[in-house]
């Protein structure tokens, strides 16, 4: 069943936003073409690099138009140099100013949708924004909290970890609904907030991929570069979260074991960048290990077509493994095999669409092993695996299969 949003109004709260590259980008995309009248309530754009991006800052402009959506940012303490400090500073900032503008923001809106990445504070001017317009609030849970928070912050004191697990909880239990990835993080959410609100909803939906993915798009310069090579391509914000030291050290293993010519292209940016350069560096590993920096979307496909295959990492961290993470869709709509370095939910997906082989966080050599089982693979067993991705793909994390169920949960109340 197609759900419509047409002639509603939301209020998107989130604190990244385009240019910054979140799927909200798409999702506000979608009420609109639905249409929907949407304001979206987000940040100054400084995720994953630290810097304003061009044309924004504290003097820059404040209101937008996206695609006929309002936009109107509010200020936040940058993440300028990506520390431990400066990271703390920017996830208390953005909430505090957002949360005056929620509360001068009245139009009627028929629900407030909460975007909720990292940190979990979005929720305290989306819960404003909610209660001055009288209407519901429904948050989709991208990453748990606080557990997500230890993957950044390394806060070992019992007392703060019971501290922010019960602010987190209350701040889930504050809303009317929530959507949930998997499952499993449905589950956990579920024991964790019903004795504190019993009449809370808790959907699952997953992570949608962008129809950019999907597309076939080459690029000779590229082709010629790199020509038979092996290439495995990572695709993503370079955090702790994502674990690429392991895939670094396991890539080191595999050119050891192998004779066919490897390479890793690394695309992104974020916190991590500059260490791990440093290792690649260490190793002797800089002709073999390519750091590309930020692209934009569109030109992602353009390295999917040179890649062998895909990496999907994810840091140790049980916790981490209730989701389902982004780039496992991006991975399947580009027809790639996938070398999941994860638990949980994620390798799950991959071993169901038996689109490519899975390691565990922090076990390198089974990457390793992993890799050059992939680069002695013939060409019809690469298309095969890639092509039961994608078909599994378009079942469960297509752009409209995700978007109608948003819908319906957000006009279900």
């Amino acid at each position: 069943m197609t759900s419509s949003c047409a002639g509603k109004k939301i209020l998107v709260v989130t604190q990244h936003f385009y240019p910054e590259t979140f799927r909200v980008n798409d999702i506000v995309e979608g009420f609109i073409e639905d249409g929907a009248s949407v304001d979206v309530l987000c940040g100054i754009p400084n995720y994953p690099s630290g810097e304003w991006a061009e044309g924004y800052g504290y003097c820059g402009h404040r209101c937008d138009d996206y695609h006929g959506a309002s936009v109107f940012r509010s200020g936040e303490i940058r993440r300028k140099g990506n520390t431990s400090a400066r990271i703390f500073l920017n996830f208390i900032s953005w909430p505090i100013t957002a949360s005056f503008k929620a509360l001068r923001l009245k139009n009627n809106y028929d629900v407030v949708f909460c975007y909720n990445t990292s940190p979990i504070l979005m929720i305290i001017p989306a819960r404003f924004a909610a209660w001055r317009n009288k209407c519901p609030l429904v948050t989709y849970v991208l990453d748990i909290w606080p557990e997500n928070l230890y993957t950044v912050l390394n806060v070992q004191n019992s007392f703060l970890r019971a501290f922010a697990k019960s602010f987190c909880d209350k701040q889930y239990a504050a809303c009317n609904k929530l959507i949930a990835l998997s499952d499993s993080l449905a589950d956990n959410l579920f024991h964790r907030i019903k004795p504190l609100n019993p009449d809370i909803s808790i959907s699952v939906i997953p992570q949608h991929c962008e129809e950019v993915y999907e597309q076939k798009s080459v690029s000779q310069e590229l082709r010629s570069q790199f020509g038979s090579q092996c290439v495995f391509l990572f695709a993503g914000s370079i955090t702790p979260a994502q674990g690429l030291d392991t895939v670094i050290e396991a890539f080191s293993y595999a050119i050891k074991n192998s004779s066919v010519e490897m390479k890793l292209l690394i695309l992104g940016d974020g916190m991590s960048r500059a260490e791990l350069q440093k290792t690649v560096v260490n190793k002797g590993l800089s002709e073999s290990i390519l750091f590309v920096g930020r692209v934009d979307p569109e030109v992602v496909p353009m390295y999917s077509d040179i890649a062998t295959a895909m990496i999907a990492p994810f840091a140790d961290n049980p916790e981490l493994e209730l989701t389902i993470p982004a780039k496992i869709s991006s991975c399947m709509a580009s027809s790639k095999p996938i070398l999941a370095v994860m638990r949980g939910e994620g390798a799950n997906a991959v071993r169901s669409a038996r689109c490519g082989f899975v390691s565990n966080p922090s076990d390198a050599s089974a990457l390793a092993s992993n890799m050059v089982k992939i680069a002695s693979m013939n060409k019809d067993a690469i298309e095969a695996l890639g092509s039961n991705g994608f078909n599994y793909y378009r079942e469960h994390f297509s752009r409209l299969v995700c978007l109608d169920k948003i819908k319906q949960v957000l006009f279900s109340i």
